[in-house]
């Protein structure tokens, strides 16, 4: 595929890691992979790679993508959205992956069968397919070790770029090479094309906190909201508590959410267990809608066991330590979740807030 962006120089300088080649190099091993039971699955490192590589060349692009990576089990490794990105478009990366995952296919074939016989698009979501490209199974050696969605970027395939470009070229200079993508189907439309309303703002809302942590320019106009935590923000914020539990000799899933609730940066570390993935956007959902950390959850269950079953019942809310919410400067732009570190989640999410903010971050006090 001739790509400039896809050379290992270019690569380098827009600061993308690249992974050397190798089975041994891409999947989790060792004591991680004895914890897990799996020694099948891309490994942390190599699934950043990934998503690293597909920004970067959005980002050549001026364009924005949301990237969902799944191990072999199909559970979360990695979870990116770039600045601008809406729910359905984090949403659709979520179900490209699944698709893909489902059918050791691209989504893309999903999205033929579909265009060839409208039924089989009804059927395919009886089983939770999704017929649109931008889904591809991880291949290594033979092996499924995961699988990538990608969406919210328009196809512009004169330019062999669109989502799954986006995604078959990450995987090329990752893993190394890869199937070749399917054939693009033409879909019919009616020629009677109505009128389709816009909906925008002229002006981007004014952000209170510095651009380096919350949306701005284009994207807080396209999300009409300057006060979301940005995509470099929050993954600051993993790297913080990534760093932070690693000196440790531990390891820990971390969910970064925004102030509607919508994931944008989640790393589940070598060795964690799937479920991990699953907790810590609980607390991170839970902190921010209780607008304090989850440790208090945890602590009014013990002191006040009646008040307990209807916070759960009622309110969802999941009263384990390890959510917080992210507070900058007096302003809520989001929320981080922390599992799997053995008693350490709350810390590691502090280490995070504080990596990523310094002291204008507003911590759990005892």
């Amino acid at each position: 595929m001739k790509d400039s962006l896809t050379k290992f120089g270019v690569l380098c300088a827009l600061g993308v890691t690249v992974v050397s080649a190798g089975a041994n190099a891409q999947v989790v091993m060792g004591a991680a992979a004895e914890a897990t039971l799996d020694a099948t699955s891309i490994n942390l490192e190599t699934a950043r790679a990934i998503g690293q590589h597909c920004a970067a060349q959005a980002e050549a692009r001026g364009v924005a993508v949301s990237v969902y990576i799944l191990d072999s089990s199909g559970n979360n490794v990695y979870v990116h959205r770039m600045d601008g990105q809406v729910w359905t478009n984090v949403a659709t990366a979520e179900m490209k992956a699944v698709t893909a995952f489902k059918l050791r296919a691209p989504s893309k074939s999903q999205m033929n069968r579909a265009t060839r016989n409208t039924n089989d698009e009804w059927t395919g979501m009886q089983l939770g397919l999704f017929s649109n490209a931008g889904g591809l199974p991880i291949v290594l050696d033979d092996q499924l070790i995961g699988a990538i969605g990608v969406g919210g970027s328009a196809p512009r395939l004169a330019e062999q770029w669109s989502d799954e470009y986006c995604a078959h070229n990450a995987l090329n200079d990752i893993v190394g090479p890869q199937p070749p993508l399917l054939e693009d189907l033409p879909r019919t439309r009616p020629e009677n094309q109505i009128a389709t309303a816009r909906f925008a703002t002229e002006e981007a809302p004014e952000a209170t906190l510095s651009a380096e942590f919350v949306v701005s320019g284009a994207a807080a106009r396209r999300l009409m909201d300057a006060n979301q935590v940005s995509a470099s923000a929050a993954t600051a914020i993993a790297a913080g508590c990534r760093d932070w539990i690693g000196e440790r000799g531990g390891s820990a899933t971390i969910s970064v959410i925004d102030n509607t609730a919508l994931a944008v940066h989640i790393e589940r570390m070598d060795g964690q267990m799937p479920l991990n993935s699953q907790t810590s956007l609980m607390k991170a959902e839970t902190a921010l809608r209780g607008r304090g950390p989850t440790s208090s959850r945890e602590a009014g269950a013990h002191n006040n066991p009646g008040g307990f079953p209807r916070s759960v019942q009622l309110f969802n809310f999941y009263s384990k330590a390890g959510g917080v919410p992210i507070v900058v400067d007096g302003q809520i732009i989001g929320s981080v979740g922390v599992s799997g570190t053995d008693g350490d989640d709350e810390a590691c999410a502090v280490a995070g807030l504080q990596a990523a903010f310094s002291d204008r971050a507003t911590v759990p006090v005892y």
